[in-house]
């Protein structure tokens, strides 16, 4: 049977030998027994339609009340959408139509509603051809897709009908902690069904997200407003931001404390625009008429109903109430949010670094904490797997890894320290020189604040030491004493940011290559338009710094800054030696990194940003940039045929050659995307080379690099881990967990500064060159030791790492845009007046310097 049947991709060519044999333990957990029966898959309909948590509510009723009379006592399993899977055919044939109502939602004045389910039979699925699959003896096809559905639905049944869930995680309040404002995280656990070499696994991993505090609503509205307590609100509640209280409680659900038999949970569409005293209603005065007559209508404010209705005297009359319904209207002291309810919007700064703090786990912590997970998962005593026939080890998987050797790292042979062996993952610039270190001969500094913000002296000072530390590192700084401008932060940047650059200009009668911009803070409005001026406006290179980095300069602050200058001006820090890379240093070699960025969920506004960078020299060192604004959540890159051309272009005027190679690592693809880029992708970097030259068609590898992935590694000892008890840079693995048989593996080619390594996943779906395992591994893993912003390896491939910075910054080129405050300057979000902005060009001056840096 040819591979071409087996799989649209590239089939493994083979294991990788390379490197030093370790062992280590991975988050995965055999299913050691898969079930022996024909599993039964229905089609599953609830009428009317409603959210799935309230799906699983009436799936539970159904299951209590027909069980044991009408499906013969089996235990079904439920997705929460339509799918069904019984381990045995439910005894009333082919289809059945049933009828729920949920406990809990009738009332003196409301009756339950009724859901009628729909159950029909959709399939039989055998599990035979999913063994074939695992030996690599067929293809996938859409039964072993169902197959592999069925196994992840069972996994994930039992704890979604008791805990919260959100996608593939299940998350509990018993561990959680208070983030800055209204928000707490919850602990969860992420579980996953996965296929790999000979068998099925479960990836099992911890997991955090953001709930909404449960209890009062008006606790709620305190944290939302930083006040310290409801007391507070009675002092200035007309000075109170309530746009943004609204924003925040709208789509909640509540219950109210003021009627104990009315448990129905209610949503929040907003809030009232006049106070409790002032809200008025029409109601009927029945009390005083004789039974049988109508009463006349009397106007009522809520505060007099509230009292004579329920004898409750509001404490904040004063406060808006919440709509909860067309003509329902609570007080806000009445409501109590209801736990369990995420945040879906954007962390703020404060709320995600307190978010870093509670996920962040040593190896060795996070380990256990995996181990909790398996103990509450509780797989030997779930009676769904149990009906099934399914078995799961408690133990995590055993595998066998290698150690890839470091590269030598070349600076300037001319330096008395010319070459250097990273150890775990990094090394320094101390007595080194970059192999081509810039010349910056007109150059400015400008200072976003007044001289009070940050005194002149103290500007001169930080400026020396970077002029000091440039020279070090081989940087020729021409005039040591540049410009230095203060501007008024909230001012127009483009127009004094623009005449500070003339000035800076004027002073040695050259147009600058650099702008050195001092920022206050960390927001993201500032950084972003100085970013767009600077970019699309001047054609200037900028450097950015904290305010609070100019008043006691580290050296080694000092000497990440002259690496991201020199990367600006068009110099080149560091290379590879070519006998290190035989293979591809043999012929001319484009690499290429592809990402694109989508808009914020929800924003229905802002287009999707398409990055491409190419490699500009044969040491795979200095890259180029290209970006294109396509449709919003257009996944492939749509105009990637004129991208590759221009970068085809810059490579030929700088190497003076055409590529015989072409790498292309494309980051943010999904696996459910893989079949679409294959299709669309390849043929457009094909259409690219044809373009340039008909006859032209270079070797083309193409890989997709995940980092969106649950898969941890952890030493088999301690002494095998380095200083934080993760895997050492360079660690690989391309079996046992791995792809029944495609090209994949994952690499571990960074140390950790925090936390638990996350290794990089590289799926191979085309490779002209016909690399071996050895010659990609190796080659990918000396690529993350030339990214040029730091002395360290990187997680993923520099041009994946680049693209990504690519489509972020792109972001900020848009005319029109206004930034939230709270929003950290390596973010994107940001609002719009109303109109779709205008994303401007690069201007061409920078587009072979490495601007977005």
């Amino acid at each position: 049977m040819s591979s071409l049947q087996i799989t649209d991709y590239v089939r493994r060519p083979g294991i990788g030998r390379l490197g030093r044999p370790v062992q280590v333990r991975s988050n995965y957990f055999e299913i050691t027994k898969l079930p022996g029966i024909t599993i039964h898959h229905y089609d599953m309909t609830i009428t009317p339609d409603v959210p799935t948590p309230v799906n699983r509510k009436i799936f539970n009723e159904f299951i209590k009340r027909y069980r044991e009379s009408d499906l013969d006592g089996t235990h079904p399993v439920y997705d929460g959408r339509k799918n069904l899977f019984s381990p045995k055919k439910l005894p009333f044939g082919d289809s059945r139509t049933f009828e729920v109502t949920l406990p809990g939602e009738s009332g003196p004045r409301r009756q339950a509603p009724i859901f009628k389910i729909k159950v029909r039979k959709a399939a039989t699925i055998n599990l035979e051809e999913l063994h074939w699959f695992l030996q690599a003896k067929s293809p996938l096809t859409n039964n072993i897709l169902t197959s592999i559905m069925s196994l992840d639905v069972l996994i994930r049944h039992k704890p979604s009908m008791t805990h919260t869930t959100i996608g593939r995680a299940f998350y509990t309040s018993a561990a959680k902690c208070s983030l800055a404002g209204p928000l707490e995280a919850w602990r969860g656990y992420y579980q996953s069904v996965r296929p790999c070499m000979g068998k099925m696994m479960i990836n099992v991993d911890v997991a955090a997200t953001a709930f909404f505090q449960s209890g009062p609503l008006i606790d709620l509205v305190v944290k939302i407003l930083g006040l310290r307590h409801p007391d507070d609100l009675r002092r200035a509640p007309g000075a109170v931001n309530w746009v943004r209280v609204d924003k925040q409680i709208k789509g909640l659900r509540i219950q109210v404390d003021h009627r104990q038999k009315a448990k129905r949970m209610l949503k929040i569409f907003g809030l009232t625009k006049t106070s409790a005293r002032e809200t008025t209603f029409s109601m009927s005065n029945d009390r005083n008429n004789p039974p049988g007559t109508q009463g006349s209508e009397v106007t009522v404010d809520i505060v007099s109903y509230f009292k004579e209705t329920y004898n409750i005297t509001l404490s904040y009359p004063d406060l808006p109430c919440v709509s909860v319904g067309k003509t329902v209207i609570l007080p806000i002291e009445v409501c109590r949010v209801v736990e369990g309810q995420r945040c879906d919007k954007k962390l703020d700064e404060r709320q995600t670094a307190d978010m870093i703090k509670f996920t962040s786990q040593t190896p060795n912590a996070r380990a256990n904490n995996i181990k909790d997970g398996i103990r509450l998962l509780n797989y030997d005593s779930n009676e769904h797997l149990h009906d099934f026939g399914m078995k799961v080890s408690r133990e995590m998987a055993t595998i066998k890894a290698r150690v890839l050797p470091p590269p030598t790292i070349m600076f300037d042979p001319a330096c008395h320290d010319s070459k250097v062996t990273p150890r775990d993952g990094s090394w320094n610039l101390k007595g080194k020189r970059l192999v081509h270190g810039a010349t910056l001969g007109s150059w400015g500094v400008v200072v976003f604040g007044s001289e009070r913000d940050a005194p002149n002296i103290q500007v001169q000072n930080f400026v020396r030491e970077v002029v000091v530390s440039c020279c070090e590192v081989g940087i020729i700084i021409l005039n040591k004493n540049p410009q230095i401008s203060y501007l008024n932060p909230h001012g127009s940047i483009e127009s004094n940011l623009k005449l500070a650059w003339i000035q800076a200009g004027n002073a040695v009668k050259s147009q600058p290559q650099l702008m050195v911009c001092i920022l206050p803070n960390t927001g993201t409005p500032l950084y972003a338009e100085i970013k767009r001026v600077t970019d699309t406006v001047l054609g200037v290179s900028s450097q950015c710094i904290q305010m609070k980095h100019t008043r006691d300069p580290k050296k080694q602050y000092c000497a990440n800054v002259c690496l991201k200058i020199n990367v600006k001006l068009g110099g080149m820090n560091t290379h590879l030696l070519p006998e290190q890379l035989p293979f591809f240093a043999s012929k001319p070699i484009l690499i290429l990194g592809g990402d694109v960025s989508h808009p914020q969920p929800g924003d229905t506004v802002r287009p999707s940003i398409a990055s491409l960078v190419g490699s500009m020299d044969k040491r795979m060192f200095r890259y180029a940039a290209t970006i294109r604004v396509q449709t919003a959540r257009t996944e492939t890159i749509a105009d990637l045929i004129d991208m590759t051309v221009e970068l085809l272009k810059t490579f030929y005027q700088s190497c003076g050659e055409k590529p015989e190679r072409i790498v292309f690592y494309r980051d943010g693809v999904s696996e459910g995307q893989f079949a679409q880029v294959l299709k669309i992708e390849i043929a457009a970097v094909r259409a690219a080379c044809q373009r340039v030259e008909a006859n032209y068609r270079p070797l083309l590898t193409f890989i997709v690099v995940q980092k969106r992935h649950h898969t941890r590694f952890f030493p088999l000892r301690p002494s095998e881990g380095d200083r934080l008890g993760n895997c050492h840079p360079g660690t690989v693995i391309d079996t046992e967990i791995v792809h029944p048989f495609e090209f994949d593996f994952f690499l571990q080619s960074h140390a950790g500064l925090l936390g638990t390594s996350r290794p990089a996943h590289y799926c191979v779906l085309l490779d002209d060159s016909k690399l071996s395992p050895d010659e990609l591994q190796d080659f990918s893993y000396k690529l993350c030791h030339l990214y040029a912003r730091c002395t360290r390896s990187v997680s993923v491939v520099p041009p994946a790492y680049y693209a990504h910075l690519v489509a972020a910054r792109a972001r900020f080129h848009s005319r029109g845009e206004f930034y939230s405050d709270t929003t950290s300057a390596g973010s994107v979000e940001a609002f719009t007046s109303g109109e779709t902005s205008s994303y401007m060009s690069v201007r061409p001056e920078l587009k072979k310097v490495m601007w977005f840096m």
